[in-house]
Parts: structure tokens; C-alpha cells; sequence
């Protein structure tokens, strides 16, 4: 997911962070003019699409596959656990959905199991007392609930057993993480009876959910509708073995404030009736053109090996297709559902999508599907823009007519979680680094590779004020801006740190062999950390512990210059005595450069295992300066107001610096991180 306008502007330009860069202007700007500035970064144009700039509407298309859903199973990708069979129909004029669903669900363990559980994560928005809204405070991002329109939720009207079993007296809600009575996101069904290992079991559902005003990836805007995490959603089991298990058993959580989702892989079978001036955009694709009734039109949509399903509406959408292929693609079909407000950048969002899953593919596998829908929202849209969701993802809000490269960037990072959301697919609840930050890393490379865009790694390790651990429940971060900061952030500092120490080459063998060994899989941490072992044949315990399962960040300063006369008699030395220490996590290499005062430099680099380190130097001048990692390139630095001290300056005045003023303006104003 955007954050992230980290994933975004939102968490950038906090003002708690804002006020923090004005302090740290005051306190260096007696020297700011003498830093060096960062180059700045370049906006290339976008090449134009050759590609038909029209397609026809998706409702009279040819069928994306002409065989029979009892013929479409090829081999599985997937365990595929869970099978859903729904028919819903969107009331545009009550903002309702309505749906019947069956769904059929395997026990892949070995261990019978006496009970269902599903999520319900429209109940996140029917109270300010839900588990969402008191973590939230009602607010995603840039976005706020609105009052007396956001209140959103799901009733089941009706839940049977396979053999016509009334199981809704069985039911009850449950709170495993909070014990909050009024969050209603996670319901517990006993079964008439036990299903066995391998054994499956079918329940059949009504349902009907109550939109919220477009707000944390569901909603409507006018005429316009976004279902995310809109249906009983039945919940992850997890077999022994999985994610470092010791018995089978449900992972159970409820919607939280900072939480995505965690699904098992699956077929879904939806049709999705709508008012007949609607275009619907879906995951998967239609397996029949869609039937016009009256005043209503029915599509129907085919996934299988996917853990979710997600679909969009508008009477408004402008529809555009393109077919893409590379080594690594066989075929794949692009739709772009865009906004009016949007019409003339149809070749900007096929561009980025072609130049992601060219690259994507290419480092880390194929994509396996043979669909990718864009949609657009409507301008006030961000409610349900930058997210994802299998073979779909949601732009950035149609608010700006000419954006910058803001639009490719969240089209790069949204189809960057096809592949560790979708394909790896693992838990967010738990280990949402796993996704967002591998998504941001994987996107800053696109960005660099095909729009010469290179993220600023100083800047964005200067956000990092309150790290944390890596792997942690998304709920135990204070709030959203250290959430966002750390599994988006610094996650990505982390991989990026990684791949300082290694090499890109052999970082790009360990997230192929991570993607390759994974896909399907549900890995964990620890599986990350032993792909890391198993391509560098290296124990990589201590930097995983410093950095991932604990809350270090890097914190090399400069502690003290003293320099005196020296020499034999007749000739003029000076010795000079710099101290350096470490006061945080480890680095294997830091480098320092001592200048002196007749100009020239010397470079060392300190491996940094003790705690502190004394340099001694004699020069025909004095140390003039000496400044801790001057290229930057201990990105896990985030304090690098104390790596530079000049000599023989009042202690009260030292000047210890981070960056520049216009640097820092760049970032404010200028610059853009996701």
C-alpha cells in the first residue's frame, strides 16, 4: 500500500518532522552555505505509447480465456485452500452491496478443526469504539473519515452448513488482540462437525455491506466504487512449518489501525451485478462478455491462485487495454480504468506499468497471471487510491491534470506488490516489512533504472527518529508515522544496507532465490534471513539481530580533536588526536576523512568492532576537519549531526552538521518519497 502520499507525503512532511528540520536549521546555520548540495534529481520525459490509444469497452471484449470454468484448472500454483462462489449486486443508490457466497474450505493440516473464522473487515468503520477507528483516530495517510458518511459495515444475514444448518446462534465475534467487545472485524463459527485433515467443509453466506465515504481502501466518491476487503474473508491457517510453527492452527487477528491483511491462496468465482451505464474492473478476468438486464448488468470474473478479490465501479471510466509481453512474460493483458480528469495520460500509466513488470520479472520471476488492471480514482479519491490487491491495483486520485513523476512512482510501487503482497504473500499483520518495505526497495530501483530517479538514502535516514523492530505486529507501533517509518523506511534501509555489504550483484541473487524459493509460500523472517546465509555462505545472525528483530540504527560521531606542536627541532609537525566512537549497531566498514589545513586529506575506514577508536596523526599542518562517512554511505546513519567536527572552535559552537539548508529545502519542497 501507498503510505504511503511514505508511503508518503503524509509521512514526510509530518509536523513533528518539520518542526524538528527547524530546529536543526537554527543549530547549523552558521556553516549551511559551506556543505555541499545534493545534485539535483532529473524529471525525464515519459516515451509515448505507439500502442492504439482506444479499446473496446470491457463489457463487448472477446473473452480473456474460452474455456469453461471446469476446464480452466491447469496445474496449481497454489495450495489453493480456500474456494469462493459470490453473487453481489452493487446498489449504487444506497451505496450497498449485496451478496450470497459459498465457500468451500480444505483443512491442510493435520489436526481436525472444530471451528471457521472470518474476517468482516467492513465492521472496521461501523463505530468511532472499532478497534481501526480508536487506533486510527479516523485518519489513513492524508485521508479523515467524514463525519456522518464514513460509518461503514457488514451484516451476514444468513450462515448455513452445507446441509441447510442454521449456524448463525453458533457464532460469535472475538477479540484476540484487544479484547474490544465493540470490534466486530473477526467472527468465530463452530461447525456441526470437526473437519478432518484434508477434509473440507462448504458454508453459504448472505451478506450486505454498507460503504463508507472512500476511506482506507473502501468507499465510494459520487458515482464511483472501490471493494476492497469488502466480503467474509475466511482467515489464514497456518500448518506446521509455516512462518516457524510447532502445530497447526488459525492466525487470527482483528482489523487494526496500522494492519493489512493475510489470506491463504484460493479460486474465486464472482459475479457482480451493477447499474448497466457501470464498467467494472476486477481481479482476474471475465469469463463471459457481460449480460445486460433491464437496467443492470452482471459481469462475472475468474482468479485462481490469488488470496483476495477486489473489484472497482464507475459510469465514468475511460477504458484502454494494451497486450505486453517479455522473455519473462509470456502475455499479459494491461486494462486502465482511468478517470476523465486523467484521459490524456493513458501513456504514462502503461508506460510505468510495462517498465515495472519488465523489471520486476526480469530480477525476480514471472508473472503468472494473465491480466494487471489499473484504475484510476476520481478526484477526492485517495480514500481508495495507492493499494493492492491480486492482478489490481489502485492509482493515486485524478486531483492533478498534469502530475509529476508521482504517478509513475505509484504505479511502479503498487504492481511492486503483485510480487511480494501477492506472489509471496506474506503476513502483513505480523511482518508487514516482508511486503512494504521489499515493495519500496524493488520500486526505488525501477525509479532509478528507467526515470533516472535515485531516492535521497541521507534524507530519508534522517526521518528514522523512534526505530523499532522490523518484525512486529503492525498494531505495536506508536501510531502511523512510526509504522510507516519503519516498515517502509527503514525496511528498505535495511535491504539497501545489505546490499551495501554484499554487492548488487549478489543482492540481486538473494532476492531472486528469496522470490524463487517463496512464491506461494507464506515465508517469514527468518526464511528472508536464511536465503541471505545461503547465497553469501555468511552468518548474518548479528546484523539481523541489530537490525531487523531489534531497533538499531547505525551512530558513528566524532567525540573530540585535540592537536599539539610536534617534531624535531627545526621542523615544523602537528600531532593530531581524533577520537571516534560507536553508539549505535555495527557497520564493517566506516569510512572517515581527516582533512587538514593546508588542504590536503587522508581516508581511512574503521571496522568498526570496539566501541571507539583513537586515531593519531602527524602532518606538517593541523587537522582542519574530520568527517565521518562523507559519501553517505551508511545508509542506516540517521544522526549525521554528529559525524563532522571542525578544529580549534569555542566547544559551545562546534559545527556539527547534517546537510545543507538548501538541501534540506529540496527535501521540503522539492522532493518526493514514497
Amino acid at each position: 500500500m501507498l503510505v504511503n502520499g511514505v508511503k508518503i507525503m503524509s509521512v514526510l512532511f509530518k509536523n513533528r518532522k518539520v518542526q524538528w528540520f527547524a530546529v536543526m536549521l537554527l543549530a547549523a546555520g552558521a556553516v549551511l552555505l559551506s556543505e555541499s548540495l545534493l545534485p539535483p534529481v532529473p524529471s525525464p520525459a515519459v516515451p509515448v505509447s505507439r500502442e492504439e490509444p482506444t479499446a473496446v469497452a470491457p463489457d463487448m471484449q472477446k473473452l480473456d480465456s474460452a474455456k469453461p470454468l471446469d476446464q480452466q484448472a491447469a496445474e496449481p500454483l497454489s495450495y489453493r485452500i480456500s474456494e469462493y462462489h459470490m453473487n453481489v449486486a452493487y446498489l449504487a443508490d444506497d451505496r450497498q452491496i449485496k451478496g450470497q457466497q459459498t465457500l468451500t474450505w480444505e483443512n491442510p493440516g493435520t489436526t481436525p478443526v472444530q471451528e471457521l473464522y472470518l474476517h468482516l473487515y467492513p465492521n472496521a468503520f461501523a463505530s468511532k469504539k472499532t478497534t481501526f477507528m480508536r487506533e486510527s483516530g479516523g485518519k489513513l495517510r492524508n485521508d479523515e473519515a467524514k463525519a456522518g458518511s464514513s460509518h461503514g459495515s457488514i451484516d451476514l444475514l444468513s450462515v448455513k452448513a452445507d446441509d441447510g444448518n442454521d449456524l448463525t446462534r453458533r457464532m460469535e465475534f472475538v477479540q484476540p488482540d484487544d479484547g474490544n467487545k465493540d470490534d466486530h472485524t473477526l467472527l468465530k463459527i463452530p461447525l456441526p462437525k470437526a473437519v478432518g485433515a484434508g477434509e473440507r467443509v462448504t458454508i453459504q453466506t448472505e451478506f450486505l455491506v454498507k460503504l463508507p465515504a472512500a476511506f482506507a481502501r473502501m468507499g465510494y466518491v459520487d458515482d464511483f466504487v472501490m471493494a476492497g476487503q469488502w466480503f467474509p474473508k475466511v482467515a489464514a491457517y497456518e500448518r506446521v512449518g509455516t512462518r516457524g510453527r510447532t502445530t497447526d492452527g488459525w492466525n487470527l487477528h482483528q482489523y487494526h489501525g496500522n494492519s493489512e491483511f493475510y489470506s491463504d491462496f484460493g479460486i474465486y468465482d464472482v459475479k457482480i451485478q451493477v447499474p448497466a451505464n457501470y464498467i467494472v474492473a476486477a481481479t482476474g478476468f471475465p469469463v463471459k462478455p457481460a449480460v445486460t438486464d433491464n437496467n443492470t448488468k452482471t459481469y462475472q470474473f475468474y482468479a485462481e491462485d490469488v488470496h483476495d478479490f477486489a473489484w472497482s465501479a464507475s459510469p465514468n471510466f475511460i477504458y484502454a487495454e494494451e497486450p505486453f509481453s517479455t522473455p519473462q512474460i509470456p502475455g499479459v493483458k494491461i486494462k486502465l480504468y482511468l478517470d476523465p480528469n486523467h484521459k490524456d495520460l493513458k501513456d504514462r500509466y502503461m508506460y510505468a506499468a510495462k517498465k515495472a513488470l519488465a523489471r520486476y520479472s526480469q530480477w525476480y520471476g514471472t508473472y503468472p497471471y494473465s491480466t494487471l488492471s489499473i484504475v484510476v480514482p476520481p478526484p477526492g479519491g485517495n480514500g481508495a487510491g495507492g493499494m493492492e490487491y491480486p492482478t489490481l491495483i489502485t492509482a493515486w486520485g485524478a486531483s492533478d491534470k498534469d502530475p509529476d513523476l508521482e504517478l509513475e512512482r505509484v504505479v511502479v510501487h503498487e504492481i511492486g506488490h503483485q510480487y511480494f503482497y501477492g506472489l509471496v504473500a506474506t503476513n502483513e499483520f505480523e511482518e508487514a516489512w516482508l511486503d512494504e518495505g521489499f515493495t519500496s526497495y524493488a520500486e526505488d530501483r525501477v525509479m532509478e533504472a528507467e526515470f533516472g530517479v535515485s531516492s535521497n538514502l541521507p534524507v530519508e535516514s534522517s526521518y528514522i527518529t523512534s526505530p523499532n523492530a522490523l518484525q512486529l505486529d503492525a498494531w505495536k507501533y506508536k501510531g502511523h508515522g512510526e509504522y510507516a517509518d519503519n516498515v517502509y523506511t527503514r525496511a528498505k534501509l535495511v535491504l539497501k544496507a545489505i546490499e551495501k555489504q554484499v554487492g548488487r550483484k549478489t543482492m540481486d541473487r538473494i532476492m531472486n532465490t528469496y522470490f524463487q524459493r517463496w512464491e506461494f509460500k507464506h515465508p517469514s523472517t527468518k526464511d528472508f534471513q536464511k536465503v541471505v546465509e545461503d547465497v553469501t555462505k555468511t552468518k548474518w545472525d548479528d546484523f539481523f539481530n541489530q537490525y531487523v528483530y531489534g531497533s538499531m540504527m547505525m551512530d558513528y560521531t566524532v567525540e573530540s580533536i585535540h592537536v599539539k606542536p610536534g617534531g624535531a627541532k627545526g621542523a615544523v609537525t602537528y600531532e593530531s588526536t581524533i577520537l571516534i566512537s560507536k553508539r549505535g549497531g555495527n557497520s564493517p566498514a566506516v569510512p572517515i576523512q581527516f582533512h587538514f589545513a593546508d588542504g590536503t586529506s587522508l581516508e581511512k575506514t574503521w571496522d568498526g568492532a570496539e566501541s571507539s577508536i583513537e586515531y593519531k596523526l602527524t602532518h606538517t599542518a593541523p587537522i582542519d576537519w574530520v568527517r565521518i562517512d562523507p559519501n553517505y554511505s551508511l545508509v542506516l546513519e540517521n544522526k549525521h549531526i554528529n559525524n563532522y567536527m571542525q578544529t580549534e572552535v569555542d566547544p559551545k559552537w562546534k559545527i556539527r552538521w547534517n546537510l545543507g539548508i538548501i538541501q534540506f529545502m529540496q527535501t521540503i519542497f522539492g522532493w518526493v518519497a514514497w
